[in-house]
């Protein structure tokens, strides 16, 4: 991600911003959901995460899973957890985030970080959304194998 949003000249400030995010999504899907076609007939076991820039220059961060029994909500949690912090982090980076339900069962959270006047461009999958410019940097091919999501699951029931 780090270095497709460089090469397609993302600031440094979103590149990092965006990393974080990307890093807390995953964290959440892997603690919280389950695997995409692990309890649905969606997927193959894992997590996507998605990302693209669209034409006003607003960065929209996704990481879809098989749902979960909880609905992502920041938590408030005490001053010695251990976790609880990562959507907190997230909305105080982010100048919009919101979940998105399909029918088969996913869930995708997704996260619009904007570069400079803070005014957000688009609601991703809102009923207004414009649709992305075909240079848009994507990430929605991007292969997650190898880094052992699916392990992650076993224990899950």
């Amino acid at each position: 991600m780090r270095e497709q949003l460089r090469s397609h000249g993302v600031s440094d400030s979103v590149v990092d911003d965006a990393v974080l995010i990307l890093s807390e999504l995953l964290s959440n899907a892997c603690r919280h959901g389950r695997p995409l076609g692990r309890h649905t007939d969606v997927g193959d076991g894992d997590v996507r995460a998605a990302w693209r820039v669209d034409r006003t220059g607003g960065l929209t961060v996704e990481v879809t899973d098989g749902g979960g029994p909880t609905r992502p909500i920041p938590a408030t949690p005490s001053v010695t957890a251990r976790g609880g912090r990562g959507l907190n982090i997230i909305s105080a980076l982010a100048d919009e985030w919101g979940v998105r339900d399909s029918s088969s069962g996913e869930v995708t959270v997704w996260v619009l970080v904007n570069e400079g006047d803070g005014q957000v461009s688009r609601v991703p999958g809102g009923p207004a959304a414009p649709a992305v410019s075909k240079s848009a940097v994507s990430g929605a091919g991007v292969s997650l194998d190898g880094l052992g999501f699916a392990d992650a699951f076993d224990d899950v029931g």
